[in-house]
C-alpha cells in the first residue's frame, strides 16, 4: 500500500469556513503576548562574568603593582658586595629573602620565579656566598646550583689572637685577603655591632676574642669583610646556648667574661673539670678586695700576649697596661680566641672551687694542683 503522509486537520471534513476559523485563531495564538507564562532566565551567568572580570582586573593589578615595586627597589650598586649564607633545608623562598634583604634582587619572588621556571628547587646548594652588585638573576641561580667557590681552608685553633689568625686569612686566600687588610676590618667592634648585639659592651675595641676558633672554608671572592662576618656569625651560633648569667651577677659584662674566658684558653688544659676549676679560681682572686689576691689575676698569660713570648719576672711585672701582677682586674682586651669549652667554664665554674682556691699550679705533663693559700701553693713546688 503506498506510504502517503497524511495531513492531519481541525476536521475530517473541513468546510472552507471552518479553515478560515482555524486560520484565524493560529494567527491570534502566535500573536499573543505569553511572556507572563514563560520560565525566567537566570542570572547566573552574569554573575559569574562579574566575577571573572573581577578577578582579571585584581590579577592585573597585583603584575602591576609588582611591577612599579620591583622598580622602586634600589639594588646594591655594582662593584659592591654582599654575603648571603645559605643554610641546609633552606628553599627558594627563604633563600630569595636573604636575596633580596641583600639588594641583590628586587623582591623574593623574582628569585621564586627564577628557580620555578627552571625547576631548579632541588639544586640549590648550601653554603656562603659573596656576590657582587649587578649580577643578574640567572648568574645567581647558576652559582647557587654550582656551589659557593672556595679559596682555602682557613684552620683557626684555640688560643690564637688577632694577629696570628690575620696571617692564616692571607695564607688561606693565597694573599688575596691580606693580614693587614683583615686587621683593619677587625680592627673596631662597633663597625659590626649594629649586626651582632654580643658586640654591644666590646665598644670600639678590636674584634680580639670574638674571631671563633673553627675551620672556615673561605670563598674565592672572599673580603676581609665577609670573613670577618662569617666568623662572628659562628660566633654568635656556637653561643647561642650559653647562660651568661653568672658572670652578669658579678658585674661583669659579656665583653668581660670573654676577657677572662681568653685567660683561661691559655691557662688550663682541655679537661672540661680543669677548666672550670681554673675559671673559679680566677673569679676568687678578681673578686676578693683584701687578702689573698687583693684582686691581682697574676695571670702571666696576659703580659705574654704584650710582649709576644714566653714573659720574664721582669716582665710579669713591669707597669704595663697588660700586666695582672702591677693592675687589678681585667686586661684592656682579651688575649686570644677562646673555645666554646673556656666560654662554657666562665659561665659555669666550679662550684667546689669558687671561694675556695686561689692558687694553682701544673707541670710539664700538665698535671694541676689547686691551693687555698699562698703557704699550699708553695709546696706544690717541692
Amino acid at each position: 500500500m503506498p506510504n502517503h503522509r497524511r495531513q492531519v486537520t481541525y476536521s475530517s471534513h473541513p468546510t472552507r469556513a471552518a479553515r478560515a476559523a482555524h486560520a484565524r485563531g493560529d494567527r491570534e495564538f502566535r500573536t499573543y503576548d505569553t511572556s507572563y507564562i514563560r520560565p525566567k532566565k537566570s542570572k547566573a551567568p552574569m554573575v559569574v562574568a562579574v566575577v571573572l572580570a573581577l578577578a582579571v582586573v585584581a590579577v592585573v593589578a597585583v603584575l602591576v603593582l609588582r611591577g612599579c615595586t620591583a622598580e622602586a627597589v634600589e639594588l646594591l650598586p655594582e662593584g659592591e658586595q654582599a654575603t648571603v649564607v645559605v643554610e641546609q633545608g633552606e628553599g627558594a623562598r627563604e633563600i630569595g629573602e636573604s636575596l633580596a634583604e641583600a639588594r641583590l634582587v628586587a623582591s623574593a619572588q623574582d628569585f621564586v620565579d627564577a628557580v620555578n621556571k627552571k625547576n631548579a628547587a632541588s639544586a640549590l646548594i648550601p653554603g656562603t656566598y659573596t656576590f657582587t652588585g649587578g649580577a643578574s638573576l640567572d648568574d645567581i641561580l647558576g652559582t647557587l646550583q654550582s656551589g659557593p667557590a672556595f679559596a682555602g681552608s682557613l684552620s683557626v685553633p684555640e688560643g690564637l689572637k688577632l694577629s696570628d689568625i690575620a696571617t692564616r686569612v692571607e695564607q688561606a686566600t693565597n694573599g688575596g685577603v691580606t693580614a693587614a687588610d683583615f686587621t683593619q676590618a677587625a680592627s673596631d667592634a662597633s663597625v659590626y655591632a649594629a649586626d651582632s648585639a654580643f658586640l654591644a659592651s666590646a665598644g670600639t675595641n678590636s674584634l680580639e676574642g670574638f674571631l671563633f676558633p673553627k675551620t672556615y672554608e673561605v670563598p674565592a671572592n672572599a673580603t676581609a669583610d665577609s670573613i670577618v662576618r662569617m666568623m662572628l656569625d659562628q660566633f654568635q651560633t656556637e653561643t647561642a646556648g650559653l647562660d651568661w648569667s653568672y658572670p652578669a651577677s658579678l658585674g661583669l659584662s659579656t665583653y668581660d667574661a670573654l676577657n677572662l674566658a681568653s685567660i683561661v684558653e691559655k691557662e688550663s688544659t682541655g679537661e672540661e673539670a680543669i677548666r672550670a676549676q681554673v675559671a673559679a679560681v680566677f673569679y676568687n682572686r678578681l673578686t676578693t678586695e683584701g687578702d689573698p689576691s687583693y684582686g691581682f689575676l697574676q695571670s702571666d698569660a696576659t703580659t705574654a700576649y704584650e710582649v709576644g713570648h714566653d714573659p720574664t719576672a721582669d716582665e710579669v711585672h713591669a707597669d704595663t697596661p697588660y700586666s695582672t701582677y702591677t693592675n687589678k682586674g681585667l686586661p684592656p682586651t682579651p688575649i686570644c680566641s677562646p673555645g666554646l669549652a673556656c666560654l662554657q667554664a666562665v659561665c659555669s665554674p666550679s662550684a667546689d672551687s669558687l671561694g675556695v682556691h686561689y692558687f694553682f699550679y701544673f707541670d710539664a705533663e700538665g698535671n694541676y694542683s689547686f691551693s687555698a693559700t699562698y703557704d699550699e701553693h708553695m709546696s706544690s713546688f717541692s
